[in-house]
């Protein structure tokens, strides 16, 4: 005990001693504590109940006579007594058992009201004989159950259990020892223990330590000792321990016996338990004084130490400490906080002490990591370095780490800070600069097992303790290259694997076969990052690759046959050209092998054009690249149609025939050909390409044939003479003519008139051309003399004798016209002066009808009769109803009246008017025939006024 540290972690409230209220007039026997009072009973029979700051609340006479024990109940505000009252008869004891119901008063708002007594109970009977009661305990059951136990000075226990105040009640009795001497026999104190469903009961006596079980009929009793101790030196745990106080220490007892005891010398008067504090009250022998003792016996030290007169009661209360002196007068002592505590040992440099205080307090952890970082700076200011990261290490989650970092940068201390940054990654709590910290300290002290350690371990749920991406780049940048692919390979972090494989280590077959070995979906991703770098050193190995990926090549087998859903599902080879910028080459054989492999892919549009852009390119390049690696390059190239073009003929078509062309962009040209038709198919109305991006290359690459073939596809025939008038190709230009200008096999016979205007404008002698082109201008009768001459006069290089015959072939056939024309206006003429005279005639002169005959029926003409201006006769009965009009002339009138009216209806279709002006070859004799009819100029006042 005189080693132990003293402290003073508690301190007096209230201002120090106070006195009992005067209204407690008796002296006292017994006291009890709960529910937010003291109650305390006296030997006058009366009971005082005392509030916070011990101000009287309110008393009431309990017992005629003393008050020997009383309990204060902590579920119901119930107060169980035990004292002596009127003895009623010789035969019975004036002892008696009363329980009070503290919260209903007999008489309301007098301070000295009785609470009601809803229980009383003769203690004595003839089955219990009396005995002088040394020990009183009630244990609360399931209200309204109470357990009284009352330990007699015979060494009998009496038991009584039940409902109280309907007097449901039982009794028993348990006999602890049996010895004559009745002061080694009597009870000197009980405790209850509750174990699950079982009740346990402590009996103390001078001699002996027993536990009854209470669960078993009947109980059955366990000495666990056979020493005990006197009244008022036993008390219970907080973890239902017995302890008991004799002069040379302080015993704790559990359900198997004996537990850990301490030496704590003195005569114990009073013994008790406060927040895991153990209360002493020892009687000093050498000063004759007592001495109040509170023991943290977890930290084995003194928390308070007082000098005392003699004790009376000692209680626990509002969280305090309650020593009633014999004199009437109290101290009220209180612990102080825990931050007071803590700072008186810091002033002492007592850091093993505060450690210790706060864990045994259960103190939140950011409080004790605080106690531990300010002990971790007293060692650090010591330069104790080892054990200041001790106590580091433990303030991990609470303590920011730069703080401990920063004081353990410098190089002799790294293997402290490894220690603590290892301990960081194991809680799982490092950040990557963590990460980078330790690895760098691994790397610098060249302990590659601790780093084979570190890369290596993993957390309760298979991951890695530490941030992969940056346990990688350092391990990298300190070339330590195996431990940064262990971690990318363990992590699932095949960029980075990969990287270091092709980047760092160059093992481009290793990483191909890494990249095989990976999903699909994976593999595809990492080829679209590191392609450029395999397409570099492993061109063939690497399209391989992407021909799997790219096709069902090991996916069909498993699937089954192809569909148009699961290959729509792989990755395109369109998302691979970008890995190919700088061999085209490779992709050109890429995008060959997948086009032969897939026939319905959905990017073969894209494919097509790339493929064009590769065949059309006379240095194997993309136009578009090679315009963004140097300004003006695609300027050099994209020269015109006809550049280095000359005249070859075949079938009418042009093809390249330049020197400069090697043999292979030649063919490359020819697969570009065989492209731009084979993805044209003629059932197609579009093709598998884009036609404008075809057209550019082939104008920026010079090639005409394929140039010729998409214009002619698109039935642009102008655009397809133009190539040839351009290259002065005059032999293929009416080749071309002759096939594309046939109208009846739906060409343009208007190409004739372009060509003429072509050699109008040549300004060279191609009087042999002329001719020719002529000859098809005048069989299908395209253009008036007129303009044909209008366009060859421009050509100062040809003569009249070229239109010569011409002209006379055409001046021969309209004077033959002319003359035809002339006859048909003179029989018009004619005729016309014929029919006015005729009408002339009916309208001056009569008619004389001399048809003997019907003209219906043949039969001889008679009354009734019908003559028609027309000369027609018939009999009335031949006629019938219809008499107005000639059955024989009706139907040739009729037709000529319905001409007339389309006609009048087609004067109103403007579109139809133009349409034939458009599509006649004499535009001029369809206005001249609508003008003849009539139709043009009989218009009505309305129309007319409406066109003003």
């Amino acid at each position: 005990m005189y080693q132990w540290r003293k402290f003073e972690f508690f301190e007096e409230k209230l201002g120090g001693k106070c006195a009992i209220p005067e209204e407690v007039g008796g002296e006292i026997t017994c006291s009890s504590s709960g529910r937010g009072k003291l109650v305390i009973g006296c030997d006058d029979g009366g009971i005082s109940l005392l509030d916070r700051g011990l101000k009287f609340n309110s008393g009431f006479q309990a017992h005629s006579s003393s008050v020997l024990f009383l309990q204060q109940l902590k579920q119901r505000n119930f107060l169980v007594t035990v004292g002596e009252d009127e003895q009623l008869s010789p035969q019975q004891s004036a002892l008696c058992l009363k329980v009070f119901d503290l919260d209903r008063r007999q008489e309301e708002g007098s301070s000295t009201a009785s609470p009601d007594c809803i229980g009383i109970l003769r203690i004595f009977t003839n089955q219990f004989p009396e005995a002088k009661i040394t020990s009183f305990l009630v244990f609360e059951e399931a209200p309204p159950i109470l357990l009284i136990a009352i330990g007699l000075d015979n060494g009998c226990i009496y038991c009584i259990k039940g409902d109280i105040a309907r007097e449901r009640i039982t009794r028993f009795k348990l006999q602890v020892d049996n010895a004559l001497d009745r002061s080694q026999s009597s009870i000197t104190g009980l405790g209850f223990r509750v174990d699950g469903p079982v009740l346990q009961l402590f009996t103390v006596t001078p001699a002996s330590v027993s536990l009854f079980n209470l669960h078993s009929q009947p109980p059955a009793r366990q000495t666990l000792d056979h020493i005990g101790c006197n009244v008022n030196s036993i008390t219970m745990s907080d973890r239902s321990e017995l302890i008991i106080g004799r002069p040379e220490a302080v015993y704790f007892y559990e359900v198997d016996g004996r537990g850990p005891c301490w030496a704590f010398e003195g005569e114990k008067k009073f013994l008790g338990w406060f927040r895991g504090y153990l209360l002493c009250v020892i009687a000093d022998q050498r000063s004759n004084r007592n001495i109040f003792n509170i023991y943290d016996l977890k930290n084995r030290l003194i928390a308070h130490s007082l000098v005392l007169k003699e004790v009376s009661q000692m209680l626990c209360e509002w969280g305090n400490i309650i020593l009633v002196l014999n004199d009437k007068s109290a101290l009220c002592i209180g612990e102080k906080d825990m931050e007071s505590k803590l700072d008186m040992l810091f002033k002492k440099n007592l850091y093993t002490v505060a450690i210790n205080l706060v864990q045994s307090q259960q103190a939140d952890a950011a409080a004790t990591a605080e106690v531990l970082r300010k002990y971790g700076d007293h060692l650090y200011s010591k330069q104790d370095y080892d054990e200041a990261m001790a106590q580091y290490i433990n303030t991990i989650g609470h303590l920011e780490p730069s703080y401990v970092i920063q004081k353990f940068l410098d190089a002799q201390r790294i293997y402290n800070l490894t220690n603590y940054l290892e301990k960081l990654h194991e809680k799982g709590l490092a950040s990557k600069d963590h990460t980078t910290l330790l690895l760098n300290c691994y790397t610098k002290l060249k302990d590659v097992e601790k780093l084979n350690v570190f890369i290596k371990s993993e957390d309760g749920v298979g991951e890695h303790k530490f941030d992969v991406e940056t346990a990688i780049r350092v391990c990298r940048a300190a070339n330590y290259h195996e431990h940064a692919m262990y971690v990318a390979k363990k992590a699932g972090r095949h960029e980075w694997y990969l990287k270091i494989l092709l980047e760092d280590l160059g093992r481009y077959d290793e990483a191909l076969q890494y990249i095989s070995s990976l999903e699909p979906s994976q593999a595809g991703v990492t080829v679209k990052e590191y392609g450029k770098i395999l397409i570099k050193h492993k061109p063939v190995e690497t399209i391989e690759i992407l021909m799997r990926l790219c096709t069902e090549d090991g996916e069909s087998t498993r699937r089954g046959a192809s569909n148009g859903v699961y290959l729509s599902m792989l990755p395109s080879p369109v998302d691979f050209l970008n890995i190919f910028i700088h061999r085209p080459g490779a992709l050109m054989e890429f995008l060959e092998r997948y086009t032969d492999r897939v026939k319905d892919s959905p990017a073969q549009v894209e494919i097509h054009n790339t493929l064009l852009e590769l065949y059309l390119s006379d240095d194997l390049n993309f136009p578009s690249i090679s315009q963004a690696n140097k300004d003006g390059e695609l300027d050099s190239r994209a020269r015109p149609a006809a550049a280095g073009i000359s005249k070859v003929v075949t079938d009418g078509k042009l093809v390249s025939n330049d020197k400069d062309i090697s043999k292979e962009c030649l063919e490359r040209r020819e697969k570009g050909l065989r492209l731009l038709k084979v993805a044209w198919p003629t059932d197609m109305e579009h093709p598998l390409y884009d036609v404008d991006l075809a057209i550019i290359l082939c104008e920026m690459n010079g090639f005409t044939q394929g140039l010729l073939y998409i214009y002619e596809k698109m039935k642009l025939y102008k655009e397809v003479i133009a190539c040839y008038m351009q290259a002065h190709d005059h032999e293929g230009l009416i080749a071309c003519c002759k096939r594309l200008g046939d109208s009846g096999k739906g060409g343009d016979p208007t190409l004739w008139a372009d060509l003429l205007k072509y050699f109008g404008e040549l300004g060279e002698d191609c009087s042999k051309e002329v001719k020719e082109v002529l000859t098809y201008i005048e069989r299908d009768d395209m253009l008036p003399p007129i303009i044909v001459l209008q366009m060859l006069s421009k050509n100062p290089c040809l003569t009249l004798s070229v239109i010569k015959d011409y002209i006379a072939r055409k001046l021969e056939q309209e004077s033959k016209l002319i003359e035809e024309d002339r006859r048909a206006v003179e029989k018009y003429q004619e005729d016309t002066q014929t029919m006015r005279k005729e009408i002339e005639d009916l309208r001056t002169n009569a008619r004389i009808f001399q048809l003997s005959k019907c003209t219906a029926c043949t039969f001889t003409l008679d009354l009734p009769a019908v003559h028609f201006m027309c000369m027609h006769s018939f009999h009335q009965r031949c006629l019938g109803d219809n008499e107005k009009e000639c059955p024989e002339c009706a139907p040739e009138y009729r037709s000529v009246l319905e001409m007339k009216r389309s006609l009048e209806q087609n004067a109103k279709d403007q579109d139809r008017f133009f349409q034939q002006v458009k599509t006649s070859k004499d535009g001029f004799s369809v206005i001249a025939e609508y003008f003849g009819k009539g139709i043009v100029s009989k218009t009505s006042n309305k129309q007319t006024g409406t066109l003003r």
